[in-house]
């Protein structure tokens, strides 16, 4: 009895021992399990893989995580364009990919954005999808649409058709997508000045006001650091 009772302790540790192994070696192999941010601060810092418009060398970074298919996004769509228009020397705007599970369309959309912004049509697509949101949304077969307003900003269709496609197009979506989630977003638009998470301004005066602090603080840092 006393031999099998030592035979079960060594048994039970070795296999404690051999999970820790397994456990150890994964977290080697693949890295730390990623968790969502909680300090409202973005996941994913800007790069050039993203799909980014304005100054160069801006005073503000203004992040929009956003779905084609929302109707508040395309609410918003207006104003953030007139905003920009004004602030275009002075602040870079960036658009990031976060589509909805509940809305139908919203993935394609995003897909047909990348494959027009592979031929330097991305805002003028992402205008057109906000603009003909109505049109597109409930259909389904959404492509033939987006088809078309590919045609009216002349792109190449027969690229366009490989590019919306690619694993490439559906790997950009993914990784806009993975950065939200992990800056603990749960809604669309949702907005990032200068990488902390804003309260969704209720008008242009509310968004003009965001931009010009964000603009006053990085004027006053910078002198501070002079």
């Amino acid at each position: 009895m006393d031999t099998q009772k030592r035979m079960i302790v060594w048994l039970s540790a070795a296999l404690v021992v051999g999970i820790a192994a397994i456990g150890a070696y994964q977290v080697a192999t693949n890295g730390p399990t990623e968790l969502p941010r909680k300090d409202g601060t973005m996941n994913l810092p800007l790069d050039e893989t993203d799909q980014t418009k304005g100054s160069k060398t801006p005073k503000v970074t203004f992040v929009e995580y956003s779905d084609f298919q929302c109707p508040a996004c395309g609410a918003y769509h207006p104003l953030l364009e007139a905003v920009f228009a004004e602030y275009k020397d002075k602040i870079s705007f960036t658009y990031r990919h976060f589509p909805l599970p509940q809305h139908q369309n919203a993935l394609a959309a995003a897909y047909a954005a990348e494959a027009a912004g592979n031929q330097g049509k991305f805002w003028e697509m992402a205008d057109m999808l906000f603009k003909n949101q109505s049109e597109w949304s409930e259909v389904s077969k959404p492509e033939t649409f987006f088809e078309g307003y590919a045609t009216k900003l002349g792109l190449d269709i027969s690229k366009y058709k490989v590019d919306v496609m690619s694993d490439a197009t559906k790997a950009r979506v993914e990784r806009s997508k993975k950065s939200g989630e992990l800056s603990a977003i749960d809604h669309t638009p949702t907005f990032f000045i200068n990488g902390k998470m804003a309260e969704n301004p209720r008008s242009k005066e509310e968004l003009t006001a965001l931009i010009e602090y964000a603009i006053a603080q990085g004027t006053k840092e910078s002198e501070q650091v002079k």
